[in-house]
């Protein structure tokens, strides 16, 4: 976590798990940027593009009951997903998956984009 004038930030590209403890220390962020690789653990494999799974590169699934969007969704924190493979399909700005995204209150990075706290 990186502080800034008394407000915390949390940067986590790469996360393969989401325990309790981790849960409550990013409770107190303002800024939450996180791991945002794949949609789905086989997303891959479904678009044919390779054989390994988002757990087995150290990769959560946004969506599931163990998905980032459902763990982490009673933080408050501004949420904001980075780190997302090109085979993931919140990529596509009216995709049902985006549309899921933006729902649970998340953000989708772009390239050049800047925060204020």
């Amino acid at each position: 976590m990186i502080e800034c004038g008394g407000r915390q930030v949390a940067h986590v590209p790469g996360c393969a798990a989401l325990p309790d403890w981790l849960l409550d220390r990013l409770a107190r962020v303002k800024l939450l940027l996180f791991d945002g690789t794949v949609w789905e653990n086989d997303d891959m494999a479904r678009t044919g593009t390779g054989a390994k799974t988002g757990a087995r590169m150290g990769h959560l699934p946004m969506q599931g009951n163990e998905g980032s969007i459902a763990r982490l969704a009673d933080l408050p924190a501004r949420k904001v997903f980075i780190h997302i493979n090109n085979t993931n399909p919140v990529l596509q700005p009216h995709s049902p998956e985006r549309a899921a995204v933006t729902a649970a209150g998340w953000e989708i990075a772009w390239d050049g984009q800047e925060f204020t706290l």
